[in-house]
Formats: C-alpha cells, structure tokens, sequence
C-alpha cells in the first residue's frame, strides 16, 4: 500500500516520502497515529503545500528532543522492587514504569513506546535502556533495580 510520510520516521522514511508498506503497518500505525496519509493524487498535491510547515513541525520536535536528551542522557534511575532470594522480581519492569520515574525524577513526559530496554528487565540489576526521542536522537539511560525494603 502507497502512503505519504507526514513524518521522519527511523527505517521508513522522511517527511513527504510517498513509501510502499504492508497495508497493516499503514493502516494500524502509521494512519491511525497521522504519520502518513493514503497516496491519493489529492493526498500528494496537499503535502506538497505543506511540506514546509511540516519541516518547520520536526524541526521544533527535533529542538525539544534535544532538551530532553541534554536532561536524561547517561543518567541512572533507580527502581525499587520486591524479588525473591535468587534476585529474580516477581514481574518485570515495563518501559510504562520508567517513563513514570523520569516523569517523577526530571519532570519529563516521555511515551512509554519510545523505550526500549535492552533486554527484558525480570531480576536485581543495572540495565541499558534506550529512549528514542527522534529519528535522529536517541538517548541512553540505565536503570538500576535494587531489592525493596518490606515495609512492617
């Protein structure tokens, strides 16, 4: 399915780029979340029009993603959480808890979809989590689990 980038997306393309993609990710992803439209010729002549506002759009995303990265990259977080005498947690950690902690810790918002734990977090430990904050700026960020005091 043909669809235009509203967007710079990472692997798929740059803003105003009419791709090819499986008609799921366009219709589940990237339409659903207005990062593309159907390559209609009405579509393509309209972003065509705007293609200067939407530079102007991921310029100003890029600006702020720069910020954030300034703020949180290389930083460790702590996260405190009950686990069994082998260390392992009961549970894991999802990128929906850190994204709370950075939010707690650095008063940033940042969408859990765009962390990525380098591998899954299920015992005591320091891990390497990426947060992609733009197409061309990730940042890294460790997070420390550390066993949870009971609390009597």
């Amino acid at each position: 399915m043909k669809v235009i980038l509203l967007e710079n997306i990472r692997k798929v393309g740059s803003i105003g780029d009419i791709i090819d993609v499986k008609r799921g990710f366009a219709r589940n992803y990237l339409i659903s979340n207005k990062k593309a439209l159907y390559a209609s010729k009405k579509n393509i002549e309209e972003v065509d029009k705007i293609k200067k506002d939407l530079n102007k759009k991921d310029l100003d995303k890029k600006k702020a993603s720069k910020e954030n990265f300034e703020k949180i990259n290389n930083k460790t977080y702590i996260i405190q959480k009950l686990s069994t005498e082998n260390k392992e947690l009961y549970g894991s950690v999802k990128p929906t808890e850190i994204s709370k902690i950075i939010e707690k810790k650095d008063g940033l918002k940042i969408d859990s979809s765009i962390i990525q734990p380098v591998k899954e977090i299920k015992s005591l430990g320091k891990y390497k989590i990426i947060i992609n904050l733009h197409t061309d700026i990730q940042a890294t960020i460790f997070v420390d689990v550390v066993q949870q005091e009971d609390q009597k």
